[in-house]
């Protein structure tokens, strides 16, 4: 089963990149998060003439909204509103045994201070969420997306720079931390790539050239139960996507699973 997870950054905007995407890599399943569409207006008919034929989508209007797309039966699907707010950053699918959660943790605004930024007390408070919602989930469960964290030193270009920066301070990173440890959960990506291999997933649009300074962090994960741990053969990071012509921030994860 290969599973690919992209912060997508608007999914009728990067159409075009699906389809490349899909023809080379070919996916049974894709996980992409800020949609930016709501359910009905979302472009099903692209994805069914591609072979997928299963759709779980919890989206909204010009924010936020995943989706799961599957060429194999999509069994049942499940919705977490997360701190009692229905803004479209969860959807979960039973496909074959494997429970698939699609996961968009708010960013959480630039100044990280929970007093004086809503934003990044919402984004806390979601994290500390995390825990109650995944309590009883420890088996079979694959979870994926962007999770706005880049939490170890070297998933990010630079911690002395960077450890006052939302994304990489250290409430944050504590937070996700005793989060995965608390299931326990196994981090696909650092169990098969490790530095001095790329890590990062994401590029700020602000840099000129993200090539030549690659100023990266790794916002986004893919998570497992320690049960599919040994099933995992394979994860691969498309940077090469963040030099396509209008690209998303965020580049695309394929992880492969066996399934048999």
């Amino acid at each position: 089963m290969k599973i690919i997870s992209w912060n997508v950054n608007s999914v009728r905007s990067r159409i075009e990149h699906l389809k490349e995407l899909i023809k080379s890599s070919k996916p049974d399943i894709i996980c992409l998060q800020e949609t930016k569409v709501e359910n009905s207006s979302f472009p099903i008919k692209v994805f069914d003439e591609l072979g997928f034929k299963f759709f779980a989508l919890n989206g909204m209007k010009s924010y936020n909204g995943v989706c799961i797309l599957s060429k194999i039966e999509i069994k049942k699907t499940k919705v977490h509103s997360f701190c009692g707010i229905n803004d479209a950053r969860h959807i979960s699918a039973k496909i074959d045994f494997i429970d698939v959660h699609n996961l968009y943790i708010p960013a959480g605004g630039d100044d990280p201070d929970i007093s004086s930024n809503p934003k990044f007390k919402h984004k806390i408070l979601f994290l500390d969420e995390l825990s109650e919602v995944f309590l009883k989930k420890k088996k079979n469960v694959l979870l994926c997306g962007d999770f706005n964290i880049a939490p170890l030193e070297d998933d990010v270009w630079s911690h002395k720079q960077l450890q006052n920066t939302v994304s990489h301070t250290d409430i944050e990173r504590e937070r996700l931390l005793n989060f995965m440890k608390s299931g326990p959960w196994v981090d696909i990506i650092r169990k098969k790539i490790n530095p001095p291999s790329n890590i990062y997933t994401w590029w700020s649009y602000r840099s000129p050239d993200f090539n030549k300074n690659n100023r990266g962090r790794r916002l986004d994960h893919v998570w497992c139960s320690g049960d599919l741990s040994a099933r995992i053969l394979s994860v691969k990071i498309y940077k090469t996507m963040r030099n396509w012509v209008k690209p998303s921030d965020h580049v695309p994860i394929e992880t492969i699973i066996k399934t048999y």
